[in-house]
């Protein structure tokens, strides 16, 4: 089965695209058979993605040589483009996580969404999503990878703005499909150079072409490559300046919400830059790029998040934060550091999005976390299992976040960053403390007597119970006594690093204090008396936070006045110049018809007529020239 599993990963991607089409084309109109038809599907997408991923880790061979097996899509001069699968240490962790993921998440999904009259069409959805996740991740060359990951746009999409009857959805998706496409028409020019210099486009024979770039084209070149390719991710994962559609992304149904911020859309930018790490190393200005992005946004994200009051958006800017995280990873060379941030990522964020859409369905859609308070009594599963996420995403020991963001630290402190490694540390404090504040605020306190919540059904409640236990010890795999975790990513390369005790402490103690300032603000502070003083005191950065740096604003100042004033003077120049020529060419078209037309009246006595005349002009011209030429000659002769 394992071998089989291998050898057809294919079926992976597949099997949830099939649901995919069955729904559409036959079980539409039964909205339970439709769900069953997807669930389905997925658990064996999970299946088979499980027993081939359990074969990449305990054969030998794949942590050093991937798994690679393509047919040819097309050829021509220049350009072979094969179809196919490369399954390797990394590809096998992601499509277990997603796949597993998006099981947990379909299922809970029968609970959230029953009674929607666009239930049938919501789980097509799901599967489409996940399928283009799923074929990302096993592309086996890059034009195959974008094909996919254009899919995921689309899915995004359409499920961002499935309630199609709000106008902040429907404005919420067309902002996701825009920001990105800015991102992927820079990653679009990057893949096209790497066709054009290294004559391919497969991730495997690209892995051996880059130590020896140099062979091919220019240093300079090959900077402009890598930064036009991280523009893609740069979209994709929400990374500043292109982070803005990402918290608007909450719009839709909340298990979207969960699969675009832990397991598809978002991470699919982390894991290109991953899968093409080969070529970022080759340009040490690339990394250090990607870096500085990574360490900004997860600051900038994080400081955002603090004075946000929508449970949902404290989640996504807190999903913005930590794909930072990722990226700073990335970019201080530690590809094991930032894939097991993904994974237990993926864990906790799923888990706290499914568990603040808990709380709005027991709250009937109420999503200021002040309104909320003492949740806990009336919701213990969820109450419980988000206070999990919480830990876990703070980075308290012995939870999956504190071993995966403890090891980015430890990477970024170990290169000799030390101002990145600053920005992360006071990111770690910042996220503690609005996670905490935001628990505090939901499920402990004052409860509110206008609100009468209730434990959500099972279909709910389990998925949130296994997400919570991978969130405890999914961390556990990458922790400095399993020294095995470095062979798990990228083919075997080790990126493993070796425990510092006092920085662990050190972000232990940060994690910790965030989590009891939050405490001493919202709980200990029974009437907030301190939260409402520092508001007071600190107007204007709180507004300035909580307004987001006004990044929406510019960017709508920049489409106005620049955008729209840039179509308008092109709109003058067509008006005057191009419809100038083309209306100037037809009028004189129209006048010399208008002249010409007075010789064509249909009367054959006026035919007749100038038929005569033209014929006595001839004869007058040519008897002329003929008197012409006799008297030259006569002349001639006299001389």
């Amino acid at each position: 089965m394992v071998e089989f599993a291998m050898n057809h990963t294919w079926l992976v991607p597949l099997l949830p695209a099939l649901s995919f089409l069955i729904i559409i084309f036959f079980t539409r109109p039964w909205p339970r058979l439709s769900s069953t038809v997807s669930i389905a599907f997925m658990l064996s997408s999970f299946a088979v993605a499980t027993l081939a991923a359990y074969g990449v880790f305990t054969d030998a061979q794949f942590k050093h040589e991937p798994l690679v097996y393509a047919i040819r899509w097309f050829g021509m001069e220049g350009l072979n483009i094969d179809v196919g699968v490369l399954l390797g240490p990394s590809s096998a962790m992601m499509i277990f996580m997603v796949t597993l993921v998006a099981s947990l998440i379909q299922i809970y999904s029968t609970g959230y969404m029953k009674g929607d009259p666009g239930y049938s069409v919501f789980f097509s959805y799901l599967s489409l999503f996940a399928a283009s996740m799923l074929g990302l991740i096993i592309s086996s060359n890059l034009l195959q990878l974008f094909v996919f990951w254009e899919l995921v746009g689309l899915c995004s999409y359409l499920l961002i703005g499935f309630y199609t009857h709000k106008n902040s959805a429907r404005e919420a998706a067309k902002k996701a499909f825009i920001t990105t496409r800015i991102g992927d028409f820079g990653m679009l020019l990057g893949m096209l150079a790497i066709q054009i210099i290294f004559g391919t486009l497969n991730l495997y024979e690209l892995g051996q072409i880059m130590p020896n770039f140099e062979d091919y084209t220019t240093a300079g070149m090959m900077t402009l490559i890598a930064v036009l390719l991280f523009i893609g991710p740069i979209g994709k994962s929400g990374q500043f300046p292109l982070h803005v559609w990402l918290p608007d992304a909450m719009e839709g149904p909340t298990p979207v919400s969960a699969l675009i911020h832990a397991a598809t859309m978002v991470v699919a930018g982390v894991y290109l830059v991953g899968r093409t790490m080969f070529l970022f190393v080759e340009v040490e200005s690339a990394m250090y790029l990607i870096a500085v992005v990574g360490a900004f946004t997860a600051f900038f994200a994080a400081t955002i998040a603090v004075t946000q009051r929508e449970i949902k958006r404290i989640l996504a800017y807190s999903t913005v934060s930590q794909l930072g995280y990722m990226m700073l990873a990335l970019g201080v060379g530690s590809l094991t550091a930032s894939f097991f941030h993904l994974w237990t990522h993926a864990f906790f964020k799923a888990l706290m999005f499914l568990g603040a859409g808990s709380v709005l369905h027991a709250l009937h859609h109420k999503a200021d976390v002040w309104d909320m308070g003492g949740l806990i009594k009336k919701m213990p599963i969820t109450g419980w299992t988000f206070v999990i996420g919480g830990l876990a995403i703070a980075g308290i020991p012995p939870f999956a976040g504190f071993w995966s963001k403890d090891e980015i630290l430890l990477a970024t402190f170990n290169e000799g960053h030390y101002l990145l490694f600053t920005l992360g540390a006071v990111t770690a404090f910042l996220t503690a403390f609005y996670i905490w504040r935001m628990i505090f605020l939901t499920f402990f306190g004052e409860e509110k007597p206008d609100n009468h919540p209730h434990e959500s059904p099972l279909s709910m409640t389990i998925p949130l119970i296994v997400l919570a236990v991978m969130a405890t010890v999914g961390g556990l795999i990458g922790t400095p006594m399993n020294p095995h975790w470095q062979e798990w990513i990228f083919f075997g390369e080790s990126h493993h690093i070796v425990p510092n005790i006092p920085i662990m402490l050190v972000s232990i103690a940060l994690a910790a204090a965030g989590i009891g300032l939050a405490y001493v603000l919202y709980i200990k502070d029974r009437n907030k008396a301190n939260v409402k003083d520092l508001a007071i005191r600190f107007k204007p950065v709180y507004t300035l936070l909580y307004n987001k740096y006004y990044m929406d604003e510019m960017y709508l100042w920049f489409n106005h006045k620049v955008v729209d004033g840039s179509a308008r003077m092109t709109h003058l120049f067509d008006i005057y110049v191009v419809d100038g020529i083309v209306n100037g060419l037809g009028a004189v078209t129209k006048g010399t018809g208008g002249i010409l037309r007075y010789t064509q009246n249909g009367k054959i006595q006026s035919y007749a007529l100038v038929f005569f005349l033209a014929v006595l002009v001839i004869t007058i011209l040519l008897a002329f020239n003929d008197t012409t030429s006799m008297a030259l000659v006569l002349g001639g002769v006299s001389k």
